[in-house]
């Protein structure tokens, strides 16, 4: 044994190991793990033979005196996606593009700032270093205007090149913290062990250097918010239904975080749950850690992990728990838009009890924040509802 578990006795977990045996089932059923699609780790020799490739075509335009463009994916549409639920939400090979041509008033500062970049990443991977989003921004801070421009340019150079972020030595800022039964070697050798303390580790950057990963746990929870997530910590969480990992992205999830847990899937493959607040803002983010966002479907291959669970909060546990009115928030406007997004997307379709639950909500037009349950009692969430859920089969 890697660890020594603490937690509760090994009937405890007889519910947890047969959702395990079905999930290995499925997995085999269908084959292992699907086969890698969209973009790639790449090695450096192609990366590079691709941008020169670029500019090659960029000179052939000029010297026939036409202005030179670049086709970019039209990763905003829905009409590029389709849905596997073995993968999730992913580009179609065949897909509509945008002309981001030199010529046009609308485009010319969009072409110009994507050679800029293509320029700086011909130089990180030529010299194999490497750099953040945030590093780029600095560069020209006043040319690129916000970090926001430099992340989708970066997304779009990725998508054109169909090769994946870290193919381009460009690494995220991480923000997500992880803790539990775990330990992994760095790239640079550094040992780390995420055993529970009353701090976390934050979510390594390079997920693609980190190796030797050792574990024992029985599953692995996805917290929404950093709140609830430090909340269980400092309810000593970890130690009494160890051995298991804890994760949170703190809201949305950041790339590396997505990276991480697609990581520790792929490794273990053991159950991975979300505990999310019961508002629309809380399904969504438990959808793109299960199924990919539409900006990042290029990469659905490499990020989701379509085995996870929805844990809770459920909007039907609020009725089941007499949760009292005064807990509860009504939906606003934007969150009934959101509520029917989500409702409208392809994999509900496949997921009858997950739209029975955002139906729940959408008919009671209230939503809950995990906190609710504090009503209860302050340690209700960590004493009662998560382990009573994990012992009986509570998710969906």
């Amino acid at each position: 044994m890697a660890f020594a578990p603490m937690g509760p006795e090994a009937s405890f977990f007889e519910v947890l190991d047969r959702h395990r045996e079905s999930l290995l089932t499925a997995l085999r059923r269908g084959g292992g793990e699907p086969p890698s699609g969209g973009s790639h780790l790449a090695s450096s020799s192609e990366v590079l033979a691709s941008i020169e490739n670029i500019i090659q075509d960029i000179i052939t335009s000029l010297a026939r005196n036409e202005a030179p463009a670049f086709m970019i994916d039209n990763r905003s549409s829905w009409e590029n996606i389709k849905f596997e639920d073995s993968v999730g939400l992913q580009m179609v090979s065949h897909c509509t593009t945008r002309k981001i041509k030199s010529d046009s008033p609308k485009s010319v500062q969009k072409f110009a700032l994507i050679l800029k970049i293509l320029s700086m990443i011909y130089k990180l991977v030529q010299s194999n270093t490497y750099a953040t989003k945030r590093d780029i921004y600095y560069t020209d801070s006043q040319l690129f205007g916000n970090q926001t421009v430099v992340d989708n340019i970066i997304n779009d150079i990725s998508c054109m090149l169909r090769v994946s972020r870290r193919s381009l030595h460009i690494l995220s800022t991480s923000k997500g913290l992880i803790a539990g039964n775990l330990r992994y070697i760095e790239e640079d050798g550094t040992k780390v062990n995420c055993t529970c303390g009353a701090t976390a580790v934050a979510v390594p950057s390079n997920i693609q250097g980190i190796w030797n990963l050792v574990s024992d746990a029985k599953f692995v929870l996805i917290v929404e918010k950093d709140a609830t997530f430090q909340r269980l910590l400092d309810d000593n969480f970890c130690n009494k239904m160890s051995p298991c990992i804890m994760i949170t992205g703190k809201g949305v999830p950041d790339l590396n975080t997505r990276l991480l847990v697609k990581k520790l899937w792929d490794t273990f493959h053991i159950p991975v749950f979300t505990l999310v607040d019961a508002d629309p803002h809380g399904i969504e983010i438990m959808c793109i850690y299960k199924y990919g966002s539409m900006s990042m479907s290029f990469e659905a291959h490499h990020l989701t992990v379509p085995a996870i669970r929805w844990l809770g909060l459920l909007p039907s546990d609020l009725k089941r728990l007499n949760v009292p009115k005064d807990s509860l928030i009504p939906l606003t406007k934007r969150d009934q838009m959101k509520l029917d997004s989500i409702l409208r997307r392809p994999y509900v379709t496949c997921q009858p009890f997950w739209r029975k639950e955002m139906e729940i909500m959408a008919d009671s037009k209230m939503k809950a924040e995990i906190q609710a349950l504090t009503f209860l009692s302050s340690d209700y969430l960590s004493r009662v509802y998560l382990p009573n859920k994990l012992k009986f089969g509570g998710w969906i």
